[in-house]
């Protein structure tokens, strides 16, 4: 029997798996891995180094510069994907016939190319980008960062008409699975849900002494909701809240430093945010942006006691079963409340095991996965 190869071709390089994109990508090659495909690993190297670690999941591992700066801006196509540009990539693709996935609209720059007219193709949907970086728009508050999103926003809506060269779409919630069936009519559209790096529920049952939000908080949409439960939310009566993430900006350290139930963990790494995780009695999670699945909602399921979203973090999700739902400020103050007196039972995680291992197990999706491709 033949050995299945399968090119990825990821926008960033997933390892360390310690944000939201990167961690679909390297728990899906790992999950590919274990099952015994040979994955072609291409990734664009910016702000992170080769790794060890993907040698060891990978048939073979190639890295391309990202070609930022004025140049790439100035394009007519979306500066995520022309930076992602490579003359070497598309020399490496054309080794061989195996199929190709396109991680995120990022890696997309050669999906149309007629080189590739008879290969497989996949494009792994992880949000529709022009809505997300319209968001991004509407959250930045420097002139230059807003007209930046804003133009990308634009380009990002016109070069999506590049997906008509996808044989298959993989999509992250059913929201984001109906935009593409809608605007793709008679392309194949397939909800699989994120991949992540929990198998098994690891709750401690009981209560916890705090709460917390967490995110990568250079993002300004994750900055934006942390404003927004300091300034909104956590007034003098509530306990206290923790701000854990990377890279926070000045201004949102001062505005927590003006309220004495707020502390930041800036820059915790992968075991003290596990920690923070499994001991906060709420791990409380807003967005402004019901786009794709945020991977900090299964990762706190997994992982943590009572869940307090907004509506917009579950939408298209399936999730919302699972998690305690608020969306003013007082409803938000009222739930930190009411659950801050409440233990976290041993029945509730029988209860999210269920729900959790059927639906997001990387193992089942990853059969899924091998099925759709024909490997």
């Amino acid at each position: 029997m033949k050995e299945p190869h399968l090119h990825i071709i990821s926008f960033d390089i997933p390892f360390p798996a310690n944000y939201g994109g990167v961690i679909d990508v390297y728990y899906k090659i790992k999950a590919l891995s274990n099952a015994g495909v040979r994955v072609h690993l291409h990734c664009f190297e910016y702000h992170r180094k080769p790794t060890p670690e993907l040698e060891t999941l990978c048939h073979e591992v190639h890295y391309y510069p990202r070609v930022s700066g004025v140049p790439s801006s100035l394009h007519y196509k979306p500066y995520i994907v022309v930076s992602r540009k490579s003359s070497l990539l598309i020399q490496n693709l054309l080794k061989d016939n195996y199929p190709i996935l396109f991680e995120g609209l990022h890696s997309c720059f050669f999906l149309g190319d007629q080189r590739l007219k008879h290969r497989f193709k996949i494009y792994r949907e992880s949000n529709i980008e022009h809505n997300y970086y319209f968001h991004l728009f509407k959250a930045e508050k420097k002139p230059y960062a807003k007209l930046f999103f804003l133009t990308e926003s634009i380009k990002l809506r016109i070069f999506q008409k590049i997906l008509d060269h996808a044989d298959l779409m993989l999509t992250v919630s059913s929201e984001d699975n109906e935009y593409l069936i809608k605007h793709f009519p008679g392309k194949k559209v397939i909800y699989l849900p994120s991949f992540h790096r929990d198998e098994e529920v690891r709750i401690i049952p009981g209560k916890g002494s705090f709460n917390l939000y967490q995110g990568q908080l250079s993002v300004p949409e994750n900055s934006l909701a942390a404003e927004f439960l300091i300034r909104e939310v956590m007034d003098e009566s509530l306990p206290e809240l923790i701000i854990a993430g990377l890279n926070p900006p000045d201004h949102l350290i001062r505005l927590a430093t003006s309220r004495n139930n707020v502390k930041i963990i800036a820059d915790p790494d992968d075991e003290e945010m596990f920690r923070l995780i499994r001991e906060a009695q709420v791990n409380v999670m807003v967005t402004f942006q019901a786009t794709g699945l945020k991977l900090k909602l299964l990762n706190a399921l997994f992982n943590g006691r009572f869940c307090l979203v907004n509506p917009g973090m579950v939408h298209g999700t399936g999730l919302s079963g699972l998690c305690e739902i608020a969306e003013t400020p007082s409803e938000f103050k009222r739930k930190i409340r009411e659950l801050s007196s409440r233990e976290f039972t041993d029945d509730m995680i029988r209860e999210r095991k269920v729900h959790l291992i059927q639906n997001h197990s990387n193992t089942e999706n990853c059969k899924i996965l091998l099925n759709l491709l024909n490997l």
